[in-house]
């Protein structure tokens, strides 16, 4: 009998209660109320017949209300709104929905407004990375997927934004 080695199970694997409490609220930050329009992003995360994924793990990170992230990488991340974190976390319940409390991002330099989406799974063999735009527009990263599939990355009116992660109507997902 063999024993399956790290290199030979498919993870990683989620408890129950991998996502702490309140993960899913961008908010606050330490105390203070993040400036900007507050929504709620929400969707459902599903295979390719439609079936929900329970407890499958979503993150998102984003740029304040003034186009600002709060990440060294960003030349003005010093002038970053003290009371947004920009990123968050949250597990999908047993209908496969998500949500997250978070501010309208503005538009980072050269960009449009967006959201950035990482989808993590039990049994998924890589991370899975996608970009939620609140409209279509001439952001680079939209125009690189092709036309007729560009809709899938653009959030409903409602802030709803569906992941699906495979067949024909499967959301465009990005390598790093």
């Amino acid at each position: 009998m063999m024993i399956p080695t790290g290199e030979a199970t498919i993870g990683p694997f989620f408890p129950p209660r991998y996502v702490d409490e309140g993960a899913n609220d961008l908010t606050v930050f330490e105390g203070r109320k993040a400036r900007g329009d507050v929504i709620e992003i929400h969707g459902r995360v599903v295979q390719e017949d439609g079936a929900p994924l329970d407890n499958l793990i979503v993150e998102i990170w984003q740029a304040d209300a003034q186009g600002v992230f709060r990440h060294p990488a960003d030349p003005r991340h010093a002038q970053a709104d003290p009371g947004f974190f920009g990123w968050g976390r949250a597990a999908t319940d047993k209908e496969g929905r998500y949500s997250f409390r978070t501010i309208r991002p503005g538009a980072p330099a050269g960009r449009q407004p967006h959201v950035n989406f990482m989808v993590m799974f039990s049994g998924l063999l890589r991370i899975l990375k996608t970009t939620m735009f609140f409209e279509e527009g001439m952001d680079p990263v939209l125009l690189a997927v092709p036309a007729s599939r560009r809709s899938l990355l653009i959030a409903k009116s409602n802030y709803e934004f569906n992941i699906r992660l495979r067949g024909e109507s499967e959301t465009p997902f990005f390598d790093d």
